[in-house]
């Protein structure tokens, strides 16, 4: 059984980096690609990119510039870079597993969902 752990929200004054982290347990070793989904209050969930056991890291058109993706394969754990933080950028931060590349396209079928990390950019 795969669990994931995200970590690393907080609250950021815009314009702050914060480095989310996506903690991978258990057998992990099927996965295809970890994933980066967002959700801020009152929106629909929106895909952010991902990395896959490869370590290519691929991301959604509107998210090229502020957002990193990488990983650290001796720890497990897959990072999320959002530099310049804007208040839009407010939202629980999951990550999530795609064991084949069709769960990377809408709707998303992707499995083994973290709990999400809060993130706040206010000043």
């Amino acid at each position: 059984q795969v669990q994931l752990v995200e970590s690393g929200g907080g609250s950021v004054q815009p314009g702050g980096s914060l480095r989310l982290s996506c903690a991978a347990s258990g057998s992990i070793s099927n996965i295809y690609a970890i994933a980066w989904l967002r959700q801020a209050p009152g929106k629909q969930r929106e895909m952010l990119g991902h990395i896959t056991k490869t370590g290519s890291a691929h991301y959604s058109d509107s998210m090229k510039d502020r957002f990193t993706i990488s990983r650290d394969d001796a720890k497990n754990i897959v990072f999320l870079q959002i530099d310049n933080l804007k208040s839009e950028d407010t939202a629980v931060y999951n990550c999530a597993a795609a064991y084949y590349s069709d769960e990377l396209r809408p709707p998303w079928t992707l499995r083994n969902w973290g709990q999400g990390t809060q993130v706040t950019v206010s000043s």
